[in-house]
């Protein structure tokens, strides 16, 4: 699992920051809240630790912003104001989950495994781009195309679902690179293009308007053909 720390106390958050990757989690931490929200927006996460109280944004704007970029991350607020009004708020606005400072961190621990196994339940699910619905089933790698089913191998099938949750994004290479293989891969750089290659054949053989573009410079994104 891959988590995302956004908080200011640089010691608070280097503490946590280990803990967790001593429970074998993958862990980025950033310091401000601009910068974490345009780490979050990459959407390669499983999990985001907000703080409340930020420099540059706070993190209830942090938090208001990724869901109207339609970014789903579940969220875990933490914050050193137990009034009921802020935890009103931060729920109201999108959080999955609330931590008052200071914490036990077995309590936070115990958080963070329940949101991510609500991740993992609510990851079989429909998601749907132009004419394409996809039904995802991980065990098997399988998937719908406008009624026909399609067998994926794993990468195949991981970069087909992250394509389809952030459909209306630009997706970098490096930002595929580190959701599919990870920050620590040795994986060659045109790996991306290789599965994306795979992937367009695939769809494109059951005849789907859906299409995987290039865009120069940037990534890929979905893109429906009215041709």
């Amino acid at each position: 699992m891959r988590i995302l720390m956004i908080e200011d106390e640089k010691s608070l958050a280097d503490i946590v920051a280990e803990r967790l990757r001593r429970e074998e989690y993958t862990v980025d931490v950033e310091y401000t809240g601009t910068s974490g929200y345009e780490q979050a927006l990459t959407g390669i996460y499983d999990a985001v630790i907000l703080d409340v109280m930020l420099p540059g944004m706070d993190g209830f704007t942090v938090l208001q912003n990724l869901r109207k970029e339609k970014v789903t991350t579940p969220v875990l607020m933490l914050t050193a104001r137990a009034e009921v009004d802020d935890k009103v708020n931060g729920l109201d606005l999108g959080a999955d989950d609330y931590l008052t400072k200071p914490f036990e961190m077995r309590e936070l621990l115990a958080r963070m495994r329940a949101l991510c196994r609500r991740r993992g339940e609510t990851d079989i699910s429909v998601l749907s781009f132009g004419d394409v619905t996809m039904r995802i089933n991980r065990p098997e790698f399988m998937c719908t195309v406008t009624g026909e089913s399609m067998k994926l191998g794993r990468k195949e099938y991981l970069l087909m679902e992250y394509f389809m949750r952030n459909s209306s994004q630009i997706i970098s290479r490096e930002q595929i690179t580190e959701k599919i293989w990870g920050y620590e891969s040795e994986a060659e750089y045109n790996n991306v293009e290789v599965y994306v290659s795979f992937l367009r054949k695939k769809v494109k053989a059951i005849g789907s308007r859906v299409q995987i573009r290039a865009v120069r410079g940037m990534g890929y994104h979905l893109e429906e053909s009215h041709d």
